[in-house]
């Protein structure tokens, strides 16, 4: 109750500088606060050792309060916190002590929490009575956090395969399409839509991700010398579909173009050739159904800047290191009806084989990554134009 306490202080006075307000003599409180004020390329990292030291000689009531105070920590900070509860966990179980099974249970229910933090009490739940986490687990399916839900969703895939070995093919599907609806990880996707093409049953993946598959393109511009990255080009000065602009051999305007690939990639080669040292443009108009945040998530292997609503999200001048799903996220703030997506993609010099990629695939979802679909003027869910 004691550390509770503290840490209520400590969240009134402000997570940036937990020391404001506290008693010089309460050393939880300070240590805490050093581990919380730990920083980038070392800032800290003395006071937060001796800190470390400190907090692993702390009772097991000091766990939640640790966990607590990893809500809104940066990254460097939260490792030391887990790392500080660990020690203490670890080291009440080889004492033979009980853990606080309770307050663990009731951090890892309330949602307010980070979702880290979370999904790291439901793991020490787990270590310490694997039958309460058993338990817990159906209630997890919907779970602002992905790594919790991961634990449902597999139940279900052990569950429906189970009906099929049954020959319970009809239950097998429903609990598939249970588990896909949930499912936000990409390899529990794909086991789950196989099962479901294996069992008949069509598997919308676009529409599951919410892939952005119909665009307009413009180009070629140059990128000699690698520097069409950094040069403003004409759609960047105006995107208005109707408009044309000086290329690299001749003046362009906007193409359309649709993408039937399953994850949603977007190919400059298709429209314009296997083209090196060139840039590309795309762009999209994405209508939502109200001002929310959202994510924008890109996966590409060329240099790329994204701008919304004429305002520069963010750009990343690197060439070919490999390209996945949600490669990028990147937060955005959405106005309800139209959002004009811009994307600019580089292509450099290089001559492999592995170089040729000129493409992109974007997604627009939320925090957890559920898909945010582009509406029409009357509501619908509808293929972005």
């Amino acid at each position: 109750m004691k550390h509770t306490r503290i840490l209520l202080a400590l969240l009134v006075t402000g997570l940036g500088n937990f020391e404001f307000g506290i008693s010089a003599d309460d050393e939880f409180s300070k240590s805490v606060a050093a581990l919380r004020n730990v920083g980038s390329e070392g800032e800290g990292n003395l006071a937060a050792s001796q800190a470390m030291e400190y907090l692993s000689n702390s009772g097991k009531e000091a766990i939640p309060t640790l966990l607590s105070a990893m809500d809104g920590a940066n990254p460097f900070a939260a490792n030391y916190l887990r790392g500080a509860v660990e020690v203490i966990f670890n080291k009440t179980l080889e004492e033979g002590g009980s853990l606080p099974l309770i307050e663990l249970g009731e951090f890892l229910l309330n949602k307010s929490h980070d979702t880290k933090p979370r999904a790291m009490a439901f793991d020490l739940i787990r270590r310490t009575d694997a039958g309460v986490a058993n338990r817990l687990i159906p209630g997890l399916l919907g779970d602002p956090s992905v790594d919790l839900r991961r634990e449902a969703i597999s139940r279900l895939l052990i569950q429906a395969s189970d009906l099929v070995k049954e020959n319970k093919k009809q239950a097998a599907v429903l609990i598939y399409r249970q588990a896909l609806d949930a499912a936000r990880d990409l390899d529990q996707i794909q086991t789950i839509s196989s099962e479901l093409r294996e069992l008949g049953r069509n598997v919308n993946l676009t529409q599951h991700f919410g892939f952005l598959t119909n665009w307009n393109l413009v180009g070629p511009f140059h990128n000699k010398d690698r520097a069409g990255f950094d040069e403003v080009f004409g759609p960047e000065k105006n995107f208005a579909l109707d408009t044309e602009y000086k290329g690299i051999d001749e003046n362009v305007t906007w193409k359309q173009y649709a993408t039937d690939d399953e994850y949603g990639m977007v190919d400059f080669n298709e429209p314009y050739g296997a083209l090196k040292e060139v840039t590309g443009y795309a762009r999209t108009t994405f209508i939502s159904a109200s001002d929310r945040p959202a994510e924008l998530r890109l996966g590409c292997k060329n240099a790329w800047k994204i701008w919304l609503n004429g305002k520069l999200v963010f750009g990343r001048d690197e060439y070919h290191r490999g390209m996945r799903i949600d490669q990028y996220k990147l937060p955005v703030q959405l106005n309800k009806g139209p959002n004009i997506i811009l994307i600019k993609a580089c292509q450099n010099e290089q001559k492999e084989e592995w170089t040729v990629q000129w493409q992109f695939q974007l997604r627009v979802c939320d925090a957890t990554g559920t898909a945010i679909h582009s509406i029409s003027k009357t509501g619908s869910k509808v293929a972005v134009k």
